[in-house]
């Protein structure tokens, strides 16, 4: 039986998502391994890096407006809080703009696996939010159409609207 092209085409999407996924993993255990797995400010760096993983975890999964599950969909704001709370056992506030307000603020060179990125994508200051995974790369779900996928934070688009990160602890 032969494979349709639109099948083909959908095999081949999976396959470079899952390759991307592979990669991005690889180069956050490889950041871990490299650095301090404790710091005063922060939970264990076991803890953050758990969030991250399970943050990639969730690739593939649609964007929904409003949504908040694995099983439904996610916006931005329900993606993030549902990974530090099934992660962390941290419930955060439900919109990104709440969420740019708990935590510690970083600066660029600070931020580690597991830290909050956000940006300005609607002509309004913390309007999109991310969990930062390491070599400037940030797991989200993006918009309507679209899935949970890893993104460079070096692309024009993100660079020009980044507004910040924050670094949320039990501390907190």
């Amino acid at each position: 039986m032969a494979i349709l092209p639109l099948q083909m085409q959908a095999l081949y999407r999976k396959l470079r998502t899952m390759q991307r996924l592979a990669l991005t993993l690889l180069a956050l255990l490889l950041a871990a391994c490299a650095t301090p797995s404790h710091s005063p400010e922060r939970a264990s760096g076991g803890d953050t890096n758990e969030v991250a993983l399970y943050a990639m975890s969730l690739a593939d999964t649609p964007y929904r407006y409003g949504g908040n599950s694995a099983e439904n969909g996610f916006d931005c704001s329900g993606f993030v809080q549902h990974v530090y709370l099934n992660t962390l056992g941290m419930k955060l506030p439900r919109t990104s703009h709440e969420m740019s307000q708990v935590g510690v603020n970083l600066e660029t060179g600070q931020l580690r696996p597991g830290d909050l990125v956000f940006f300005n994508t609607r002509k309004k200051p913390f309007s999109h939010v991310g969990i930062y995974v390491g070599e400037e790369r940030f797991v989200h779900s993006p918009s309507s159409g679209r899935a949970i996928m890893v993104t460079s934070m070096r692309e024009d688009y993100w660079r020009s609207r980044y507004n910040g990160a924050r670094r949320v602890t039990s501390a907190n």
